[in-house]
């Protein structure tokens, strides 16, 4: 497959919405924990103490997605450069390696989610006894 320039130029605007996702679940879970945490500094609960531990867990995943999703950013425009340097090959190669990497990315964006989901399901469960 021929790789033009353009090509890695048209993953930008997917990554830089994923990220701002990303970002937005980072600061959301953030006030969580923080929340939580002063619940727990004034009645502290195993409840509270394993809410915040998966938050934990789920920041940590967050984290991770930003750095493979900042990584294939960086690995497209490298790949723009390598093709604008008529270095087909490598840019072709670098433009795989990036793809890998956002599929990494998303992978644990859904695993993460099923985290979040199960937790919310507990605490339903939980709210419906």
């Amino acid at each position: 497959m021929d790789v033009s320039l353009t090509t890695p130029a048209l993953l930008f605007p997917a990554i830089s919405l994923l990220l701002l996702a990303y970002t937005n679940r980072f600061l959301t879970i953030a006030g969580l924990i923080r929340g939580l945490y002063k619940s727990y500094k004034e009645n502290p609960t195993e409840n509270i103490k394993a809410q915040i531990s998966n938050l934990k867990r789920r920041v940590n995943l967050i984290k991770n997605m930003q750095i493979f999703g900042i990584v294939s950013l960086f690995l497209c425009v490298l790949s723009m450069f390598l093709i604008y340097e008529e270095l087909q090959f490598y840019g072709s190669l670098v433009f795989g390696i990036s793809l890998v990497l956002l599929m990494i990315s998303l992978v644990l964006s859904i695993i993460e989610i099923q985290i979040s989901v199960k937790a919310l399901n507990i605490q339903l469960e939980d709210m419906e006894k």
